[in-house]
């Protein structure tokens, strides 16, 4: 961690910065409220945390408090002082400081605290970016034909209530669509629920849809909303439906049929409003010939049919598809961004993309890692393949 010392006390600047550093920790000294404030202000350093003292000359600690405040400033601030009381502490603390810690300093303190300091700032900082990528929905790219189709489709269905299957090979960006569907839905304001049906045991996916009764099976501790109930009033995505059990077919039949679902260990019906968007990528008319699904659920479910094709039918969207993914990539790992030339993009559409959309991310995560500012067709043929043959 970074962490600024704001003190006009030169023996606690060093007191605190030795027993600091000792713990790895890097140190920035402000001998002043100014001077800190001059830090944070110009943002001249990254500053993870920041111990201040109350009693200073000029501007005290409490102001420093008050502007670092302003800022909206995300880490921790944690007050010291020899001349504090209750009073002054709950002050602090209402102000927005993390804890305050009396003269002289006790070092367990210092150094407990600074630790819980930085556990809460990272489960903030994770928090702000679990709700950014839950707040944006990731564009569909591409140019072709089918694309357009897609997007065409999705904007004449999804401000109805009508049930949608999206078909297509892993990766190609069935989820994607169906989160289409929901944000342009008059649902977007309430939930989207997904369930991966192919990544929940037979036994289990009764209880993960419906839900089940504190007692109605061994492990049952307490009672569990399903994932119907979570997506009440908004959409529930059934991702590889063709997966599915028969008994929990004809079950989730029951639902679409009756707008009612029936927790495991219960007899009492429940009312859902529930819109299903379904994605498989098997064949589910020669499933149905095999017996493996339910014919009537299958009617159910495909009032209307969208098919996302494989990357290597619409190779005219890799350019697109490269440069936005060059872009997102770098961002991420707060590297400058990368370039590829013409002929990198000529040679990654001459592969075969067999992961489609997902393989060719990869495959780009790759090429920025290993390859220099600009990712060359030497690059490609080096790298595209994870093996490097």
């Amino acid at each position: 961690m970074r962490i600024l010392i704001i003190d006009d006390e030169k023996s606690i600047r060093n007191t605190l910065r030795e027993i600091l550093e000792y713990e790895g920790n890097e140190i920035v000294l402000a001998e002043n409220g100014e001077q800190g404030l001059s830090f944070l202000e110009k943002g001249k350093v990254q500053i993870d945390a920041v111990f201040c003292d109350i009693k200073m000359p000029g501007i005290d600690g409490i102001e420093v408090l008050e502007k670092i405040q302003e800022m909206e400033f995300d880490a921790p601030v944690i007050m010291i002082s020899g001349h504090g009381n209750i009073d002054t502490a709950v002050e602090c603390i209402k102000k927005g400081a993390y804890d305050f810690i009396e003269k002289p300093l006790d070092l367990n303190r210092i150094l407990i605290t600074l630790r819980n300091a930085g556990d809460r700032t990272s489960l903030v900082q994770e928090n702000k970016k679990l709700k950014r990528k839950e707040g944006k929905v990731p564009p569909l790219i591409g140019k072709s034909a089918a694309i357009t189709r897609i997007w065409d489709m999705i904007d004449r269905v999804a401000g109805t209530e009508a049930r949608v299957l999206i078909t297509g090979s892993n990766g190609t960006g069935k989820e994607l669509v169906a989160r289409w569907l929901h944000e342009k839905s008059q649902r977007n304001k309430m939930p989207f629920v997904e369930v991966n049906c192919a990544a929940i045991p037979g036994e289990l996916i009764e209880s993960e849809l419906f839900g089940h009764e504190k007692g109605s099976f061994t492990s049952a501790i307490r009672q569990h909303k399903g994932k119907f109930e979570q997506a009440d009033g908004g959409t529930l995505f059934l991702d590889e439906i063709g997966d599915m059990s028969l008994a929990a077919q004809a079950k989730v039949l029951r639902v679409l049929q009756e707008n009612r679902i029936t927790r495991v260990g219960s007899d009492k019906d429940i009312s859902v409003s529930v819109r299903v968007i379904a994605a498989t990528n098997k064949d589910l008319v020669a499933e149905i010939s095999k017996g493996n699904f339910r014919e009537d659920l299958y009617h159910r479910l495909s009032v209307i049919i969208i098919h996302v094709p494989p990357l290597a039918e619409r190779r005219e969207d890799i350019p697109l598809l490269a440069d936005y993914f060059i872009e997102q990539i770098c961002s991420e790992y707060g590297m400058v961004r990368r370039t590829i030339t013409p002929e990198a993009i000529e040679e990654l559409q001459k592969l075969g993309w067999t992961g489609n959309v997902r393989e060719l991310r990869n495959v780009i995560e790759r090429l920025i890692i290993l390859s220099s500012d600009k990712i060359s067709e030497e690059d490609v043929r080096a790298y595209a393949d994870p093996l490097f043959k």
